[in-house]
């Protein structure tokens, strides 16, 4: 049976991401994925070796006349962002993706599409797979926990790699070279939760917000657009100005480098009180589309009856301490770099929002190209945790990767992206963090760029990768991989 995208052509590259697509392959699920690696490298007789993490390394000979070229490493990661929109039915542990064709793009019915950084991981599978490439020798890297703190990447132990040229490809925009990213690290706030008994007569509903475009917290946080569970502070604030009502829980977003597109509270409220609460929800849904009318487009905000009665609220402090931390931690942009014009120097997303039955829990993805001002923003969040009566922890730190501007592989990419384009490429940094920072610091004089081809809305279900783009920068690649003889 031919799979959706078998006919699309840019040799076998769709082939292996459909491969990819059909097996789960979530953070810290990634088993499967990494078996199906190794597997694949045995089947071809080349050298493979599996880490505890499950990263992999592949390596393949040169072609003919490559055989004594220096080797090129050639690395992305195996593992995806499992968001999907409210009402779709998708086990990301279990189900494959559900692809389609819409025009120009592949997309995944009502879930993420894991082009970041399935692509990646296809056109290394397709590199090791073609007999015909003209290439130096290719040392394969698959890492893991990529999207969750680069876990992955901090532990691999690279004593087996010689090559000294460095090729990522999670960067998400055509005709961009990548020369330099910023560091981060995710800081975890942690709310001890006291209960009371749930009021008598009151009713329990669920207020929902909706409709946000989300996007990737690093990349997309210039956009300046909304979180929900910022969105959601302001609501259960405002709201306490208004009436009197009982948290139960406040719950949103599922990865902390996602911006959090829905989020959710239950409350008790007074019966009596429910037309004038509607009304209000009516009004904070009007000021939030009016604030971000030109970054968002589809704000909802609803309020629904719950049919089961909760027993138990959090105490009127708990409930306090919760609001003045969704307002007091920072979110967005911090700081934009003085030496690259549009570039976002430090930000902070608020992306979980869960509560437990011992702690509510707040994770936080701190991220700044300057080390003292990633510090400062997980001092803020120290503070304020400290101040609402939580605590905070820093994990998953991981460093920034450096611009050099004598890089010989900068130039090769240069070059030969102008003369297979027509036109010279974009050198630029990215406020988001890459592994290529993890592995400088692994490998001694390592030359490395990062690039990729067209994919939007990353991170959420609306993710989309260009077809012609993904089979231009295969041709690029090739190209690149020809070239690096000497």
């Amino acid at each position: 049976m031919m799979g959706v995208l078998e006919h699309l052509g840019g040799d076998k590259v769709f082939h292996y991401f459909e491969k990819i697509c059909n097996i789960p392959h979530g953070s810290s699920h990634e088993e499967q994925i990494s078996n199906y690696i190794v597997n694949f490298a045995k089947e071809r007789g080349l050298y493979c070796r599996q880490d505890d993490k499950y990263n992999v390394v592949v390596k393949k000979p040169g072609s003919a006349g490559y055989e004594t070229a220096p080797a090129v490493i050639l690395q992305g990661h195996i593992d995806m962002v499992c968001e999907k929109n409210a009402g779709t039915e998708h086990n990301f542990l279990e189900d494959p993706l559900k692809l389609y064709i819409d025009g120009d793009f592949i997309r995944a019915k009502g879930t993420t599409l894991g082009a970041d950084n399935g692509i990646a991981v296809a056109y290394m599978l397709a590199v090791l797979d073609s007999e015909t490439m003209e290439h130096p020798p290719i040392e394969a890297v698959f890492t893991t926990e990529e999207e969750i703190g680069m876990g992955g990447a901090a532990e691999f132990d690279a004593f087996d790699l010689q090559g000294k040229r460095f090729l990522n490809m999670d960067t998400e925009e055509e005709g961009c070279l990548m020369v330099s990213c910023c560091g981060g690290r995710r800081v975890r706030v942690y709310l001890p939760v006291e209960r009371k008994e749930r009021p008598i007569g009151a009713q329990a509903f669920s207020i929902s917000i909706r409709g946000l475009k989300g996007g990737h917290s690093g990349s997309d946080i210039h956009l300046q657009r909304a979180s929900a569970n910022r969105l959601l502070g302001r609501v259960l604030y405002a709201l306490r100005e208004k009436v009197e009502y009982d948290l139960v829980l406040a719950e949103g977003g599922n990865m902390d480098n996602a911006i959090c597109r829905e989020a959710e509270a239950v409350l008790y409220i007074n019966p009596a009180e429910q037309e004038k609460v509607k009304i209000f929800l009516a009004e904070q849904e009007k000021i939030f589309q009016e604030e971000y009318l030109s970054r968002e487009n589809g704000i909802t905000i609803t309020m629904e009856p719950m049919n089961e009665e909760i027993p138990q609220t959090l105490t009127e402090e708990v409930k306090n301490r919760l609001i003045a931390l969704l307002l007091l931690l920072p979110y967005g942009v911090q700081t934009m770099s003085k030496e690259m014009e549009g570039l976002v120097e430090s930000s902070s997303n608020i992306g979980i929002l869960k509560t437990y039955p011992e702690h509510i829990f707040i994770d936080n993805a701190v991220r700044s190209s300057v080390e003292s001002r990633k510090e400062l923003i997980c001092q803020k969040i120290q503070v304020a945790a400290e101040l609402c009566g939580a605590s905070a922890e820093g994990i998953h730190d991981y460093p920034g990767w450096q611009y050099h501007p004598d890089s010989e592989l900068l130039e090769i990419f240069k070059e030969t992206y102008t003369e297979f384009y027509g036109r010279e490429p974009e050198v630029v940094a990215i406020h988001a963090g890459l592994e290529c920072g993890l592995f400088s610091r692994k490998i001694k004089d390592l030359d490395m760029i990062s690039f990729g081809p067209d994919m939007y809305d990353v991170h959420t279900p609306e993710e989309r990768l260009s077809i012609s783009s993904t089979i231009r920068v295969w041709e690029y690649l090739k190209e690149v991989l020809k070239r690096l003889k000497n």
